[in-house]
């Protein structure tokens, strides 16, 4: 499935200014807390660690607690702290859902606010006046009264409107406080040489941080990926880089000045920047075409997902902001279809769920498979033959296809409840070479990491600041875990399970699990790829403590067996989807990731609030009882499409 990322963009998304928190004049290098808060509210101390980042802008819908600056595409100097969901009563009042962290200040104070519709393509602001407004706790949105809006009629007009304040009427701020939309427009500068870097054009929030979105100055020597200066005379295609705004990276920030001082890590501003030496009329004819294919693409998904009947899906993209549209028409496309309709025929079928613990019981039983029972112990990589014994000659076999670039490694980085900790974990993983890949064979072993949406940039981050712990940064790829939309339990009304939506412009949905694994790497011709550099086997596990990776005992099992797939199992736990390891030669890879209809969905009943449109009207559905289900499908449903000849297993024991 393929995802664009804000990293490597050359055009900058319409602004959105979220809080974060700084010192004005820092005196120490010290961590901080990035906390989700409005446009208006102040940059606050104390300070706490950098988490992770999230590439998609949050929609207004949400109750996150934010307020977005517009710019030249409608009047500018107005703060948007809410949009018009429906109408209430049949007095005229309306129902704004909040995008501000002060709504009673917003929304219960009296005075003028300013409303921006859409009419006939054309963006229009007019100023009203607020009567009165109070909360509305069960639907967290706000009821208003607006003077001349006497009927539900004249209120039905209004739905889907951005609800204005003036800029200048943001709250005071208190000593050492800072807005964040006063980041925008100040000037960039290496702390270590006074050269200027460039000017903060946009400032986004990442989840549980901030990113600066910096636009380079031309007179800025970059370099390019071999670490050389750009040739003379050639321009940066990608000139927006993104910049953590975190202490160690942005220690000094002037108000007055209007510029800050960066101290960015090797390989920061260079990450994802292309250099190119055509003209600008040749990069604009570019741009055009890639226009084209986005709009070629969005009206292919449009059609697949018609033929789904799932037209509501596409009701957000006549109403909201250009961003929320942008953002939908994203999901749209990224929407992988052909596995979601696998995904509801498994329902249909009532497809139970895949009980790993009996398949592993019975592939244990069948005499075709063959079994290797191994100590935990003897799993790294440097164990001696004493304690292998007989099996040493797989470890010899396995460490010697290591060396030779001969495997990949698909890395499937858990989530966890404790993202620092994760990410400790993680970071201690990668410089064991006991437990992961040796240092000497680091640059011929191609690394593929699949993660979370809110961790990818950081940890794409964190290997080009840590140069790529010694592996090949060509070698090494980044992918968002695959997801599938929610969908309704419930097939009364319509016949059909219907994608839920989060919010008009954003669609439900949830991690697949770690059989989406197989979905990432066909979409993305992973296998064909490993193929032509010469590697023969595809290792995929999760990131749990106890794994080692490569698994140089598995590898040479598999590779003596002549086996299509190993898999490692502890014997003491039940627990395989946190703790899965499983070795796939490239030749049998390539054939599965064309029959990924033999992956087995099973569907988890939850419960899950959306919004609906109802005669013409957005709709707030806070169900009592699960109403939705969420698919998942297990690496271990790939077992099924195997011969059982083909299959091994290495049991491991305490």
């Amino acid at each position: 499935m393929q995802r664009a990322s804000i990293l490597c963009s050359s055009s900058p998304l319409l602004p959105t200014f979220p809080p974060t928190t700084h010192k004005l004049a820092a005196a120490s290098l010290q961590t901080r807390h990035l906390r989700l808060d409005s446009v208006s509210s102040p940059l606050r101390l104390p300070l706490n660690p950098l988490h992770s980042y999230r590439l998609a802008l949050p929609p207004l819908h949400s109750t996150a607690t934010e307020e977005i600056v517009e710019t030249a595409e409608a009047e500018s100097g107005f703060v948007s702290v809410g949009y018009v969901a429906n109408v209430h009563g049949l007095q005229g009042e309306i129902r704004v859902k909040p995008s501000t962290d002060f709504p009673e200040l917003r929304f219960a104070e009296p005075g003028r606010r300013w409303l921006r519709q859409q009419s006939l393509g054309q963006e229009r602001v007019q100023e009203v006046e607020l009567v009165e407004g109070r909360g509305h706790r069960g639907q967290k949105s706000w009821i208003l009264k607006l003077r001349g809006i006497d009927d539900v009629d004249q209120a039905r007009q209004l739905i889907g409107s951005t609800l204005l304040v003036r800029e200048e009427d943001r709250p005071q701020l208190e000593d050492g406080e800072i807005y964040t939309r006063d980041l925008v427009g100040m000037r960039v500068i290496l702390k270590e040489t006074g050269k200027p870097v460039g000017n903060v054009v946009n400032v986004f929030n990442s989840g549980a941080s901030d990113l600066l979105q910096v636009m380079l100055d031309s007179s800025f020597n970059i370099l390019d990926s071999t670490g050389k200066p750009k040739p003379a005379g050639t321009t940066l295609s990608g000139h927006l880089v993104l910049i953590p705004f975190v202490e160690e990276i942005v220690p000094d920030v002037d108000i007055k000045r209007k510029e800050m001082q960066i101290t960015p890590p090797k390989g920061l501003l260079e990450l994802n920047l292309r250099f190119d030496e055509r003209s600008k009329k040749e990069r604009r004819q570019i741009e055009w075409k890639e226009r084209k294919k986005s709009q070629k693409r969005l009206i292919a998904a449009k059609k697949k997902l018609c033929e789904m009947d799932q037209k509501h899906v596409f009701d957000g993209l006549r109403f909201g902001e250009k961003a929320q549209r942008s953002l939908l028409a994203d999901q749209i496309v990224s929407v992988n279809s052909l596995l979601l309709q696998q995904a509801l025929d498994n329902v249909e079928i009532h497809s139970k769920r895949l009980n790993v613990t009996e398949m592993v019981s019975v592939l244990k039983a069948e005499e075709t498979s063959s079994t290797l029972e191994i100590s935990e112990k003897c799993l790294i990589s440097s164990a001696s033959e004493d304690k292998l014994g007989t099996h040493f000659h797989y470890q010899q076999t396995g460490v010697d296809l290591i060396s030779k670039g001969k495997v990949a490694i698909a890395l499937v980085v858990n989530n966890s409840d404790d993202p620092e900790n994760s990410m400790v974990s993680f970071q201690t993983l990668l410089c064991d070479d006991q437990r992961f890949v040796k240092m000497e064979d680091r640059a011929s072993v191609p690394l593929i990491l699949v993660c979370s949406a809110q961790k990818i940039d950081s940890l794409r981050m964190h290997f080009s600041e840590n140069d790529y712990f010694g592996f090949d940064s060509e070698k090494v790829q980044f992918f968002e875990e695959e997801k599938l939309p929610v969908v309704s339990s419930s097939v009364e009304d319509e016949k059909k399970h219907k994608i839920l939506m989060k919010s008009p412009w954003e669609i439900l949905q949830s991690p697949v699990g770690s059989g989406g694994v197989f979905s990432l790497l066909s979409s993305n011709n992973v296998p064909e790829n490993l193929s032509e550099m010469g590697v023969e086997y595809i290792e995929i596990c999760s990131s749990h403590p106890r794994n080692i990776s490569p698994n140089s005992l598995l590898l040479g099992f598999v590779n003596t067996s002549k086996a299509d797939i190993g898999i490692q199992i502890f014997k003491d736990t039940n627990d395989y989807e946190e703790s899965f390891n499983m070795i796939f030669t490239t030749d049998y890879m390539k054939k599965l990731t064309k029959q990924l209809d033999k992956l087995q969905f099973s569907a988890t009943t939850k419960q899950n609030a959306h919004v609906e449109m109802v005669d013409k009207e957005w709709v707030d559905v806070n169900p009592s009882s699960p109403n939705s289900y969420e698919f998942d499908c297990t690496i271990y449903s790939s077992l099924k499409a195997c011969s059982f000849d083909k299959l091994c297993i290495m049991e491991v024991t305490k």
